[in-house]
């Protein structure tokens, strides 16, 4: 990395999050600093890059973690609307665990869409999940990672030191 390059930050909402083993992989390969952040504490690899965070068990103690330090050159991992919603204004990368990227111009529409399933769910009107988590949105993901990590680089940010 040289000098006048900031580094690229990966940020994990982990405590559901499906894809760390792939988050590790890529990281590694790019040499990305990862911090894991939970309200509890995970198991994370013995690697100088990735560090656990483990924040209060207080009602989005993550997410506020996460959001205060999302900028521009960081990539933030979440399922979690509201924050993508956040780190997305803040200038940050954002990308789901399927793979599905947000950004300004879709986080209003994911934002509606949230509000509205919950409405409905809390009538009654729908009562299942999302649909299971599978192989095809693994490689998504990946793939959407990757294309995030190549575009930043290309803007000029850096992997960390080794």
């Amino acid at each position: 990395m040289s000098e006048t390059s900031q580094a690229i930050t990966l940020y994990v909402d982990a405590d559901a999050c499906p894809v760390k083993p792939e988050i590790y992989r890529v990281a590694e390969r790019h040499r990305v600093k990862v911090f894991v952040v939970s309200n509890s504490f995970l198991q994370v690899p013995q690697d100088p890059l990735i560090e656990r965070v483990v924040v209060s068990s207080g009602f989005d103690a993550a997410d506020d973690w996460i959001a205060e330090r999302a900028s521009r050159g960081a990539i933030v991992v979440t399922a979690d609307i509201p924050l993508a919603s956040r780190c997305v204004k803040a200038g940050a990368d954002v990308i789901g665990p399927t793979g599905k990227p947000f950004s300004e111009a879709s986080i209003g529409m994911a934002l509606a869409t949230r509000n509205l399933m919950e409405d409905l769910r809390a009538m009654g009107d729908v009562t299942g999940g999302p649909k299971p988590f599978s192989a095809k949105d693994r490689s998504a993901f990946l793939s959407a990672l990757d294309v995030a990590i190549n575009r930043l680089k290309r803007a000029g940010f850096g992997a960390t030191a080794p």
